[in-house]
């Protein structure tokens, strides 16, 4: 009697969702910043105001955890994976707002590339998340994650091109470090994710 009276579950999944879908909103921005480099102090306010929303999802996502009696799924996982999600976006704004703050005009193409990894991983993260909700999908969960871990090592791979032809081609060191700089949080991002992917795995393998 007293189990059924307290809050169950909540809107967990569903504020899961809505997270993401903030992710992937920030990461497309990034990745038309990265584009062509053109209006970055719009593109930079874009993805802050993304990321001050899903700032306010995170809260409200802590808040019911601390409401909620009974959880979905073990309760350091919604905190840890919540938490890794918010960190995704985190890395996207402080990246963008490098560009806006290095006032760096002309993207490399090792950017633009490693941007357009962040999207697809930011995608693919997506699709994993909303697939949480039943073990059911705990099969294509866990081909998603694994898709992610290979665009970490593909970004990875990318950086390291990247950095290798900076320190071969670029003689100013400013614009270097610069651009370092860029590369080093853009590659993060998917780190992030594949942080993100290794908690779904996680919670697939303790329900499933």
């Amino acid at each position: 009697m007293f189990g059924r009276l307290m809050p169950q579950e909540g809107r967990f999944f569903e504020l899961f969702n809505e997270h993401a879908g903030q992710v992937v909103q920030g990461s497309r921005e990034l990745a038309a910043l990265m584009a062509s480099g053109n209006d970055l102090e719009r593109r930079a306010h874009n993805i802050e105001s993304i990321e001050k929303r899903a700032d306010r999802i995170t809260r409200t996502t802590i808040e019911l955890l601390h409401k909620t009696f009974i959880t979905p799924i073990d309760r350091d996982d919604i905190h840890q994976l919540i938490g890794k999600m918010d960190d995704i976006l985190d890395l996207i704004e402080d990246a963008a707002q490098l560009m806006f703050l290095y006032d760096v005009r002309v993207p490399t193409p090792e950017a633009k590339k490693l941007a357009d990894i962040c999207v697809v991983c930011c995608e693919k993260m997506q699709s994993a998340v909303a697939l949480l909700s039943s073990m059911d999908n705990a099969a294509a969960i866990m081909t998603i994650c694994t898709e992610i871990d290979r665009l970490e090592s593909d970004a990875d791979h990318v950086m390291r091109a990247a950095i290798a032809r900076l320190f071969r081609d670029e003689p100013d060191v400013r614009e270097l470090i610069k651009l370092r700089t860029v590369y080093e949080h853009l590659e993060t991002v998917t780190d992030r994710c594949e942080d993100v992917a290794n908690i779904i795995q996680g919670i697939v393998l303790e329900n499933s």
